[in-house]
Order: C-alpha cells, then sequence, then structure tokens
C-alpha cells in the first residue's frame, strides 16, 4: 500500500506478504488469502487495486495460482466498489526502473529508493507488490479495468481530474496484490 505524494513521489503505508501452508488443499488456501484480502482492504481502504495481469508462462502451476489470488482480490476490491487496475510484469519493471527487461533485484533497490527506504523490502513478493502499487500511481489514464461501472467517490473524481494531467493526486492511495498474495 502505498500513498501518492506532490512531484511524482510516493509513501510507504504498509506491505505484506500472506503465505499459506503448501500442503492444505486450494480451496482452504484461497480462503486463508480471502480472508486475509478482506481484512487487509478493510484496514487500509484504497482508492483502487492494483493487479498484476497473469500471463502465460512455461509453470502452468504457476500461472494458474497467480490466476486465482488475483481473482481474488479483484472480487474483493469488487465487492468495496473499488476500482482495479492490471499492470504487466514489464510495465511494473519499466515504470520503476525505465527498462521493461529489469531483473528482480534492480525492481527492489528502485522501490526501496523511490520509497526512501533502509533496505530492500523483505520477501522479494513484498518488493514485488510495491513495485505494482508504484507503477499504477505513475501511469496515464486507462489503466483501470471496468472503472466506469463503478459509482464514482470524491477520491475518485479526483483521481480522474488528476489523470488528465497524468499525476495523482497528493494521498491518493494505491493498494496491490502481487504473486503470492503480497499486498
Amino acid at each position: 500500500m502505498v500513498d501518492s505524494r506532490p512531484g511524482r513521489r510516493a509513501d510507504l503505508v504498509g506491505v505484506g506478504v500472506l503465505r499459506t501452508v503448501p500442503e492444505t488443499s486450494t480451496d482452504l488456501r484461497l480462503l486463508d488469502i480471502s480472508r486475509g484480502l478482506d481484512s487487509w482492504l478493510d484496514d487500509h481502504t484504497p482508492d483502487v487495486v492494483a493487479v498484476e495481469r497473469v500471463f502465460a508462462q512455461n509453470n502452468r502451476g504457476t500461472v494458474m495460482g497467480t490466476a486465482q489470488v488475483a481473482g481474488l482480490a479483484m472480487v474483493a476490491a469488487a465487492r468495496r466498489g473499488v476500482p482495479v487496475a492490471l499492470h504487466t510484469p514489464s510495465e511494473v519493471k519499466a515504470a520503476v526502473t525505465g527498462s521493461g527487461r529489469a531483473g528482480k533485484e534492480q525492481v527492489q533497490r528502485m522501490v526501496a529508493s523511490i520509497l526512501r527506504l533502509q533496505s530492500v523490502p523483505q520477501p522479494a513478493d513484498a518488493a514485488d507488490a510495491l513495485a505494482l502499487a508504484i507503477t499504477h500511481l505513475w501511469r496515464p489514464a486507462g489503466a483501470l479495468q471496468g472503472g466506469d461501472r463503478h459509482e464514482t467517490t470524491p477520491a475518485q473524481r479526483a483521481w480522474a481530474a488528476a489523470e488528465r494531467t497524468a499525476q495523482r493526486p497528493a494521498g491518493y492511495r494505491t493498494g496491490v496484490r502481487g504473486k503470492e498474495g503480497a499486498r
């Protein structure tokens, strides 16, 4: 979770990673993640939820799990009337480092630098989630999926006005879901 600040700056609000026990059945693991996402969204009330756009990889098991958790995040946001933004991994890398082919370590270092942190967020999934949030803060209009289906709140109207100038209003809050349920 990050807040927008004037001058293309962002402040860390919070970050965490939801983990489940691999030996637990998939339905119960997803239930645990869903509860964790609900709690996080209720505690932090983001203006938008940014989700990593799932793309085909060689490892179908990883893609399936990532897609399932991404779906949970989108449903949790929809229940609260919070718009969802989807960003690809290469968009995230490009937004944070300037290169869509940047390595994981470079992204982690840039996240720490952008958020003025003493060290790289751990585990790596936490840094990925923060990079996703920062990406959304810095992306131009059109990054929302289905945003026009939501009732607009004052915060969303301020966000839309800021989109026209390609800058987020101060205090704009982005919630995220990266891999493994990072938030």
